[in-house]
């Protein structure tokens, strides 16, 4: 029992230590929340990932190696970018906003899922159909995270 005991208390201690990276807010329930903030932020990052899809697009014909690292370079940021909304849309707005109880729960989660999945079509190709789907689909979400003074 003694070993159970401190193994519990081992493992409480432990966890209490780790605590993993809250990107888009914090999970504490504090009501201090900008959803539209949030929403432009996701546009902001689509728009980068545009823009990367444009610069990839001109330097592809280049041979030379400053045009490889800044390909690399681009095809990174985009990557970072679309990941940024996916853990916003993950982390920020499907564990804090959209809540099983609302009437319209179902379509909201289809939303905010289209959302993830065209993130993630963004970070596996260099089309710019893609960055046109994600920005369409980040645009829905502004119904229901309008604008408002605090």
């Amino acid at each position: 029992m003694k070993v159970f005991i401190r193994t519990f208390v081992l493992l409480i201690a432990v966890s209490l230590i780790y605590v993993p990276d809250a990107h888009s807010h914090c999970q504490v329930p504090c009501g201090i929340y900008d959803d539209y903030a949030r929403v432009k932020t996701m546009m902001e990052d689509a728009a980068t990932a545009r823009k990367a899809v444009e610069q990839m697009a001109a330097l592809s014909g280049k041979a030379d190696p400053q045009s490889y690292n800044q390909i690399v370079r681009w095809v990174m940021n985009k990557e970072s970018h679309a990941q940024n909304v996916i853990s916003t849309i993950s982390d920020y707005f499907l564990t804090q906003r959209v809540k099983a109880k609302q009437d319209d729960y179902v379509e909201r989660l289809k939303k905010h899922h289209a959302v993830i999945v065209s993130a993630m079509q963004v970070k596996q190709n260099s089309d710019m159909k893609y960055v046109d789907a994600l920005e369409t689909n980040i645009k829905a979400l502004m119904a229901y995270y309008p604008e408002h003074k605090h």
